[in-house]
């Protein structure tokens, strides 16, 4: 079968975004620098399958994370391509430095990355997890004056690898804090893959209890533990209609070992696929493209839905 058999289920959203990762958060902790041509040409043939979102690279300091020190030239090569496929294209940025970087390229759309636990804000931004708001509150109030659109991520949601369980309630305070400094869509991080369909929906009951209502929320899954589809159908079913994934499922984060690869969106679209949602993807060139990818790192795309359409 090249397609799923379609049985809609009238209580789910019928149509989804998904906010593909592949090109930052998918490559980022590969060990072998992947050449600028081959990014770009990544990120070509992502936005060729009809995605509505592709996250390009973070202007972060080469030093933390060497694979996006080439994230200004990887910008110039696939600039063009946001106006030619109406596409948003954001960049990640870690502080102000970073925010100036973006700026000088004329980004529009950034993402900025908080945590929600003390120990990953003081690894990942040197910074405790209150001084993570002082430093996002003028990267904010900046990017907005110059027009352009802001996510926020808040990692660790679900558990971190160095303080175990995390609150509900923590989440939801540091997350409610990192969208009312200005942000149009917070996106709830499971880093290291531990979430379960039940800790899903709990967490999302408790963003709406708190006024942060589905349309305002994304989620981002990590399959350390097999449990992202399952987290994705939970989350769709609370409403949720804004997916993180990667391509081929890749990705980790170079700050915490234990998370390994992300929902990868090919297994994403083929359920969306089945119960009759839309995503405007096309999936053959997307699995194609993810093929082209493994290629280039030299090792199978972990995607289920890769491998069976690969051998199809």
């Amino acid at each position: 079968m090249r397609a799923p058999t379609v049985v809609a289920d009238d209580s789910l959203p019928n149509r989804v975004t998904i906010y593909e990762v592949g090109p930052r958060d998918g490559l980022q902790n590969e060990a072998a620098i992947v050449p600028l041509e081959t990014k770009a040409d990544f990120v070509r043939r992502l936005l060729a399958t009809g995605l509505p979102v592709v996250e390009v690279t973070s202007f972060v300091h080469p030093k933390w994370v060497p694979q996006l020190a080439d994230a200004e030239d990887l910008w110039d090569l696939v600039a063009p391509l946001a106006s030619e496929h109406a596409t948003p294209m954001p960049v990640l940025v870690p502080n102000e430095r970073g925010l100036d970087r973006a700026l000088a390229k004329g980004v529009q759309h950034i993402a900025i990355f908080g945590s929600a636990t003390e120990t990953f804000a003081q690894r990942n931004l040197n910074r405790s997890l209150d001084e993570q708001f002082t430093m996002f509150e003028p990267v904010v109030k900046r990017a907005r004056e110059a027009g352009m659109n802001v996510r926020a991520y808040v990692s660790m949601c679900f558990g971190d690898p160095w303080e175990g369980e995390v609150s509900i309630d923590q989440v939801v305070t540091v997350g409610r804090r990192l969208f009312d400094l200005g942000a149009s869509q917070l996106s709830l991080g499971d880093t290291i893959g531990v979430g379960t369909p039940g800790h899903v929906t709990a967490l999302l009951q408790a963003f709406e209890d708190a006024g942060l209502p589905s349309e305002s929320l994304a989620v981002h899954f990590h399959d350390t533990y097999g449990q992202a589809l399952s987290n994705a159908s939970a989350a769709l079913k609370a409403g949720i209609t804004t997916f993180d994934a990667s391509a081929g499922g890749l990705g980790g984060c170079p700050y915490a070992d234990s998370a390994t690869g992300n929902l990868a969106t090919e297994d994403l679209v083929w359920m969306l696929q089945g119960l009759g949602i839309e995503t405007g993807v096309d999936l053959p060139q997307l699995v194609a493209t993810s093929s082209w990818m493994a290629t280039h790192l030299g090792r199978p795309s972990p995607s289920r839905v890769v491998a069976a359409l690969s051998e199809a």
